[in-house]
């Protein structure tokens, strides 16, 4: 297995990224990564105010992956995520859902996790969910995405879902793919509507396999009950609307013996749509399928 420093991180996706490792298709990676505020809040009475906020939401990489090319499917095997001990949240004026309640700047507060529990006071120990709030790979084109925004080559979806044994989907759009992660949260729920999780640093094991035989508008995602398709547009329900849709076209492909209009009642029936986040420049939204419900009519991903 090979190891991959945080010494480099990006803070934009882009075609113009310099690799910072080099790895064949196939090969499992251990990355460590920062957290969303680059590790600069280390005490537990460090001020947010002391912040560098061009260097916020950092992911580690980039990773060129030999033989990916515009048109695969990059697939990412989420093996494990290992968290530190500490994580960071903050909230505020004119951040997240409920900013508009605050008028004195933000606030920030560190709690440590014990046990696999963020220990959060008041007799309140919040059992940890690791997951990667930021992952992804070059866009197409010219253009340059900071890692605070999702979109179609991922980003910072914030998808509760990305977690250890799950398996992202993301489409590539550049030679090599230049996937990148980080921002790593120990617990957080659907929609992060107070601009943070549990923001932690820590290591992310991933196998990356390039693929030939698929191909994806944006990021999909398996876990041990559900198919995922996710998608991040201007307004939630734009996401909603591009999650459902494409969630359609790939089972109209992948199934056999089954209606257009028995799907549409079927997804209807077992599906659900799911809030990612709605704090980020793109809200980002997942539509889930039952895999028990898919596999009786043939489904392979």
């Amino acid at each position: 297995m090979i190891e991959l420093s945080d010494a480099q991180v990006l803070y934009s996706f882009s075609a113009d990224m310099v690799s910072a490792l080099v790895v064949a298709s196939g090969e499992t990676v251990c990355i460590r990564t920062q957290d969303c505020f680059g590790n600069q809040l280390q005490e537990s009475d460090d001020s947010i105010d002391k912040l560098d906020w061009s260097r916020v939401n950092p992911a580690t990489g980039p990773l060129f992956i030999e033989g990916a090319q515009p048109g695969d499917v990059l697939k990412v095997s989420i093996e494990r995520i290992e968290i530190d001990d500490r994580a960071t949240m903050c909230t505020g004026e004119a951040e997240g859902v409920l900013g508009d309640l605050f008028h004195d700047g933000l606030a920030s507060i560190a709690k440590p996790i014990v046990n696999g529990n963020l220990i959060w006071g008041n007799g309140i120990d919040i059992p940890c969910n690791p997951m990667i709030g930021v992952i992804g790979v070059a866009p197409a084109g010219n253009i340059s995405i900071t890692c605070g925004t999702p979109g179609s080559h991922g980003g910072n979806m914030d998808t509760t879902k990305i977690a250890q044994g799950s398996t992202l989907y993301l489409p590539v759009a550049q030679p090599g793919a230049l996937f990148g992660c980080g921002d790593l949260h120990a617990c957080m729920g659907d929609g992060e509507i107070g601009v943070s999780g549990a923001e932690v640093s820590g290591y992310v094991t991933a196998r990356l396999d390039v693929l030939k035989d698929r191909t994806l508008a944006n990021p999909a995602l398996i876990d041990a009950e559900s198919f995922f398709t996710i998608a991040s547009a201007s307004t939630l329900d734009e996401a909603c609307d591009r999650a459902v849709h494409d969630m359609m076209g790939i089972l109209e492909e992948r199934l056999s013996g089954i209606t257009r209009e028995d799907l549409v009642m079927l997804m209807s029936l077992c599906g659900n749509v799911h809030v990612c986040q709605i704090v980020d420049p793109q809200k980002t939204a997942r539509f889930a399928m039952p895999l028990h419900i898919l596999s009786a009519y043939g489904f392979t991903w």
